[in-house]
């Protein structure tokens, strides 16, 4: 039987499958990791092995479904479901402005090429600034801290995971993840071989994770405290003049002079009653993360959806440049992806940097960071009166109805809405409110390329994934649907030329490069180029223009005849060509962040004053899920229930607590019932739920996913609860309430 080789979609380990395929049955009959491929060889996780389950999954949508008068969905043919997009939502820009549609982008958006390649094409035909992402929920404060160090927010600084001596790693647990923000394939082999170099692994996270479990110690910190720990870690350095000599050329001498000045007052004995750590312990790991040959600190969603999100991720790239492990094998380092990033084009060392707040949301006045609003102000933008207000929304793979805080308000406001249109797979909590449903292919019935990925890879490499399957008889390719919303909103009608816009954006691509005096394509004639890159169109052309532009002597045929990909070697230093700063340096000491150290001395003073009884809820991951999205697959959610609600035993004894019995858990904003699971990998004071749960409301046409519904913790998180620099939701360390129940408490939403 024919295998065919592409990379998982499905996670941001981008792990090669060999899939066996029956062409006459148009199916896939076997998945296996492809033992060849140049970055995770032969690794698979559970999610890779689903994708079959995904792809004959019957509860995809695989028409066009369209709302009744009776609320019901009925299926519809392409072209009923352009004509009636074409007659309402053009209505709704003309009588209220183009800021009344909002725009929401799920996470599996970051896999697909249609999006990220024509994504942009779209949001700014629709010309409002009322756009919401996942990456507003949960990793933006990262990305922010970047761009404000070294000048471009996908310019972030990646663990050299295969070369380090020293792991530092707070609020993250790759071993579920696969990595995040770090893409890394089998991170427990990676791990292990840390540990068999004679490495040292330290994880700082609230919970004993599948990753702490692997590490040679464990800091069980107070949720939202990281910051304080890593002031501490780098008073250490400062103080005991670990710092390396110097740490860096490319940064200033009154930048670091400013950060030894704000860690001074936060020496480990001052801070170890907030984060619950001991001193002494402090201080070891500060010195052994100092005089390691090579070291880096990493830092994931614990550290960004806090309250302290932007200024921690700060802090660990500051801990990676005083102690010289920036830029370096075995450091943090910055990946050069096959197909380009902001900081491989125009002039190499200097740039514009970053500038967020641009404009802010209409009722709270929450910051726009790289061109969204936050998330948490996506509810009140819709249910609050007034000119501006969110009357349209176009979902893009998509589920803020599980995936944003305070959900049971948004589903509310989604069934205020005039229109909404959802391109999704799956009538999902969110979907459920749409008026139209616009499905995509398969991921095996769509080519695939890791833009994003690959600019966060451990290893530079490149892969190029054709089609697996044909796309059933009627199926659109995904990139045809968005050009053809495109068309809709630029007023061309539900029957615009998808061909001709297709070949309006590559001119446009195209005309940028030739413009370019470093591009290789600069003062050649955009006619010639398009012809050259013929006869390919859609994706397929815009990857293959990418490549020939990109940092690598590359064209897609060239990948195509590699499917196992091709290996561009391990990460190798970038400065200071990386940088797009004014100054041409890393700007270590960004005021906003320095600022923000004021609050961080608040904290010291509050944590005396703390309620030594207040629980705090924090999330978890799982390798089985990933988001909301996956749990219609039975593969994924066999075994022991996982959306259960960890415990500690003395917090368990001291509420009466049982194992396996519910409890019921309320915030500000809401309560749920979940079943305990008592557990001394959790601190205690903490409770934890994993995140992406939730499937029993009305209108969820997911079988697997209902019988195995679970519960939604952002029932729970508080939207007014955000980081003030991003406006990133808090969603870890929320205080909350716990009781024992004889029989579920109604849940909200």
């Amino acid at each position: 039987m024919p295998v065919a080789f592409r990379t998982c979609p499905l996670c941001e380990a981008t792990c090669g499958l060999a899939l066996e395929v029956d062409a006459a049955a148009h199916t896939v009959t076997k998945v296996r990791g492809d033992a060849d491929d140049v970055l995770s060889h032969g690794f698979i996780c559970p999610k890779g092995v689903s994708i079959k389950e995904l792809h004959d999954d019957a509860d995809r949508v695989r028409t066009p479904l369209v709302r009744q008068a009776d609320g019901s969905f009925a299926p519809a043919t392409w072209d009923e479901a352009f004509a009636l997009i074409a007659r309402r939502l053009p209505a709704i820009v003309e009588e209220h402005g183009r800021d009344a549609v909002g725009a929401y982008v799920g996470n599996p958006a970051a896999h697909s090429l249609a999006f990220l390649l024509y994504g942009k094409v779209l949001l700014k035909a629709i010309g409002t600034k009322q756009i919401f992402s996942a990456s507003t929920v949960d990793q933006y404060p990262k990305q922010a801290a970047s761009a404000l160090l070294f000048g471009s927010g996908t310019t972030v600084a990646i663990p050299d995971l295969d070369r380090t001596d020293f792991l530092l790693c707070l609020g993250a647990n790759p071993m579920a993840s696969n990595g995040s923000l770090m893409t890394a394939p089998d991170v427990r082999g990676r791990l292990r071989a840390i540990r068999r170099r004679g490495g040292t692994i330290v994880v700082v996270d609230p919970r004993r994770s599948r990753t702490a479990r692997e590490a040679d110690e464990h800091l069980a910190i107070r949720p939202g405290t990281d910051a304080l720990l890593l002031m501490a870690l780098l008073h250490v350095v400062f103080d005991e003049g670990l710092e390396a000599t110097p740490p860096s050329p490319h940064v200033s001498d009154d930048d670091l002079a400013t950060v030894r000045a704000l860690a001074r007052d936060f020496a480990p004995e001052a801070v170890a009653p907030a984060t619950g750590l001991d001193a002494d312990a402090i201080r070891r790991v500060a010195r052994a993360f100092a005089t390691a040959p090579s070291a880096v600190a990493y830092g994931r969603i614990g550290t960004t959806t806090q309250a302290f999100g932007t200024t921690a991720s700060w802090l660990i790239d500051v801990l990676n440049v005083v102690t010289g492990n920036l830029d370096r094998p075995g450091g943090a380092m910055f990946p050069l992806p096959a197909g380009g990033l902001p900081n491989t084009k125009g002039a190499p060392g200097r740039g514009r940097g970053a500038a967020f707040g641009r404009w802010t949301s209409r009722v709270r006045g929450l910051p726009e960071v790289f061109g969204e609003l936050p998330a948490a102000a996506l509810a009140e933008e819709i249910d609050t009166p007034g000119a501006g207000r969110i009357r349209a929304l176009l979902t893009i793979a998509g589920n803020p109805v599980i995936s944003t805080p305070n959900s049971a308000r948004l589903a509310t406001a989604l069934d205020a809405l005039d229109f909404m249109v959802s391109v999704d797979i799956y009538v999902n909590e969110t979907t459920r409110h749409a008026d139209v449903i616009l499905p995509a292919p398969s991921p095996l019935e769509k080519a695939h390329f890791d833009l994003v990925f690959q600019g966060f890879s451990v290893r530079n490499h490149a892969n190029w994934s054709p089609p697996v399957l044909p796309r059933p008889a009627g199926m659109p390719d995904e990139w045809r649907t968005v050009l053809r919303l495109v068309g809709v909103v630029t007023g061309q009608g539900p029957d615009a030329d998808v061909a001709a816009i297709d070949d309006f954006v590559a001119r446009a691509a195209i005309g940028k490069e030739v413009a370019d005096e470093r591009s290789p394509w600069h003062g050649r004639d955009v006619e010639d180029v398009l012809a050259e890159l013929a006869p390919r169109t859609g994706t397929e052309r815009m990857v293959d223009l990418l490549l020939r532009t990109g940092p690598y002597d590359l064209t897609l045929a060239d990948l195509e005849a590699r499917p196992h990909g091709v290996d561009l070697g391990p990460l190798a230093p970038r400065l200071p060509e990386v940088l797009r700063t004014p100054s041409g340096r890393v700007e270590l000491a960004p005021p906003a962040l320095v600022a923000d150290v004021a609050r961080l001395h608040d904290a010291l003073d509050a944590a005396a004053d703390a309620d030594p009884g207040q629980l705090v809820l924090i999330g978890r991951r799982h390798l089985r899920s990933n988001n909301s999205w996956m749990h219609n697959l039975p593969l994924l959610v066999r075994g022991p229930e996982r959306c259960t609600l960890h415990v500690h035993p003395d917090d368990a004894a001291r509420l009466a607590l049982v194992d396996g019995a519910p409890a019921g858990v309320r915030s500000r904003v809401g309560q749920l019932t979940a079943t305990v699971e008592v557990t001394e990998d959790i601190r205690p004071g903490v409770v934890s739920l994993p995140h992406g749960w939730g499937h029993d409301l009305d209108g969820v046409a997911m079988g697997v996913a209902r019988a195995h519904a679970g519960v939604n913790s952002n029932v729970l998180t508080d939207e007014t609860a955000v980081e003030p620099l991003t406006g990133t939701a808090i969603l870890n360390g929320i205080p909350v309430t716990l009781t024992p129940v004889a029989a579920p408490l109604a849940t909200a939403g």
